[in-house]
């Protein structure tokens, strides 16, 4: 079996799926093999079920009157067949990736592009080497553009989903400190993220400049095919608009306002409007995508509660944003409490870069600083510190917090939002 033989069962499917829990008639499953269960097991009752089409990467469960399909990698043969898919498509595909603010970006872009055209785009955080080749085949005869976010934590991974995506537009939201340990450090991070660059500038494609970001301008100072944002000379000029905690964007006298707190979400709204403008989107219709997009995913996410202003932002941390976050966070009015978690991935740097973050939230001045996650605790032992979610929700249960603003930052691992009932 080949991706060639295969592809016009792909053409008749309503979708492609790995989660056995979610096959519906009419799909094709992959079925992955892990440590602890092997899902080919599944494949006739898949079929039994509805399905179209199974993948297995074990002959014996192979059974092609059925088709159930025998390849010696699932994942191979997935990322092959979106390779394939994506040679047959003729639209634009936008790709970005970025140490923060890859999926809050890719949301905003996909509002503004959806003023105007039919977007498929990365459903939640499904960003790797299985999630972009299965965002890849979703995209359907009737979309008119993709957008699709890559996310990286170690060197060739972007190259790798370049190479399947296969991106016509490609913006880099920043460089930081994010997944130090699998990248070796900051100039790793950089040399990763870049591939992005690498794959554009070697296909002729367009690249999106942020070109406050003096990085960003260095890796694409002398490439021609850009659209701009963010400098003096820049194609797209936009104003910085804050109105009580929200940021917006002003353009030739008008101002669109999101419900996304954080300056630091500024470049974001501002990528999204200049390939709005790009693609002959009016600012009207701009304004309306990035003032009816409601973050709900628990990034820069505003949440009003009993009174109290709550700031979610529990879906990633990194010394980065957490100092975007702490800066942002300390100009609301009133009392602040933050409650911050670990960040993670961070090998040989993170006890130096959780100080830092510790020492910064006392220099801003916070009324309190609650900490949550082992690496916190080993240098807060003093502080109201604690191990885990778990012991944190112990302590809310006893201890009611006063203060009108609370911020929640931390990484995924450490599920920060599982305590927000109990605050």
């Amino acid at each position: 079996m080949n991706t060639a033989q295969f592809y016009p069962l792909l053409l008749q499917a309503d979708k492609v799926t790995i989660d056995s829990r979610k096959i519906g008639k009419n799909d094709i499953f992959f079925a992955f093999s892990g440590e602890n269960f092997n899902a080919a097991t599944l494949a006739e009752k898949a079929i039994d079920d509805g399905a179209l089409a199974v993948i297995v990467e074990q002959a014996e469960f192979e059974n092609k009157s059925r088709n159930i399909f025998y390849v010696p990698s699932t994942l191979e043969f997935l990322q092959e067949l979106a390779i394939h898919h994506r040679n047959q498509l003729q639209i634009p595909v936008i790709g970005l990736t970025g140490s923060n603010g890859k999926t809050t970006t890719k949301e905003i872009i996909h509002a503004v592009l959806s003023e105007k055209f039919n977007v498929q785009y990365t459903f939640g955080n499904l960003n790797n080497h299985i999630g972009v080749p299965l965002t890849i085949l979703s995209v359907k005869p009737e979309h008119e553009m993709a957008v699709i976010e890559m996310g990286a934590n170690h060197q060739k991974e972007i190259e790798l989903l370049c190479t399947i995506s296969q991106p016509n537009f490609g913006y880099i939201t920043n460089f930081g400190k994010a997944h130090l340990e699998g990248f070796g450090g900051f100039e790793g991070v950089i040399k990763g993220k870049s591939e992005l660059y690498d794959y554009l500038k070697n296909n002729g494609q367009t690249i999106v400049v942020n070109e406050n970001d003096p990085i960003q301008k260095e890796k694409t100072e002398s490439y021609p095919d850009k659209i701009t944002f963010g400098g003096i000379t820049s194609e797209y000029q936009f104003e910085l608009i804050s109105e009580e905690h929200f940021v917006g964007l002003g353009y030739q006298g008008m101002k669109a306002v999101s419900k996304l707190t954080g300056e630091y979400n500024f470049t974001n709204l501002c990528a999204a409007a200049s390939l709005g403008l790009y693609f002959g989107i009016s600012f009207e219709n701009i304004k309306h995508a990035v003032e009816s997009y409601t973050p709900t995913n628990m990034r820069s996410q505003v949440v009003k509660k009993e009174g109290r202003t709550l700031v979610l932002d529990t879906y990633n941390a990194n010394p980065s944003s957490m100092t975007a976050s702490l800066n942002n966070f300390i100009s609301f009015e009133g009392r602040k409490t933050i409650i911050i978690g670990d960040m993670l991935e961070l090998g040989d740097e993170s006890i130096k870069e959780h100080r830092n973050i510790l020492e910064l939230a006392h220099t801003l001045g916070f009324d309190e600083i609650i900490t949550v996650g082992k690496n916190f605790k080993a240098i807060n032992p003093s502080g109201i510190s604690f191990g885990n979610t778990a012991e944190l929700i112990e302590y809310l249960k006893e201890h009611k917090i006063h203060s009108e603003n609370i911020l929640l930052k931390g990484s995924r691992g450490i599920a920060l939002e599982k305590s927000i009932e109990f605050i």
